[in-house]
């Protein structure tokens, strides 16, 4: 399984997102250290919109992310993940 995909499942499982896009940026950051070309699964971004993030802070909304996918960040050496989380109802800017 990807770490896209661990990402997608753990994230589905845990928020119940009633949208959820997880996007490979990987290539984006091409060039920024000497030895990266961009490939394979190192920078995402999560963009989510889910209930459970009714009544809590944006911090709060990154922290639980964060901790759904400590694993990922940690093991699987996820350099970079940029959160969009919303609660349904709530305006986002994609």
């Amino acid at each position: 399984m990807s770490i896209q995909e661990k990402i997608e499942s753990k994230l589905t499982q845990a928020l119940q997102p009633e949208r959820l896009d997880v996007i490979n940026e990987s290539h984006l950051h091409a060039g920024h250290q000497p030895s990266f070309d961009g490939a394979g699964e190192t920078h995402f971004r999560v963009r989510v919109i889910s209930a459970k993030f009714e009544g809590l802070s944006r911090i709060e909304r990154h922290r639980m992310v964060n901790e759904l996918l400590e694993n990922e960040l940690a093991v699987d050496k996820v350099h970079a993940m940029a959160i969009e989380p919303a609660a349904p109802g709530e305006s986002t800017r994609w």
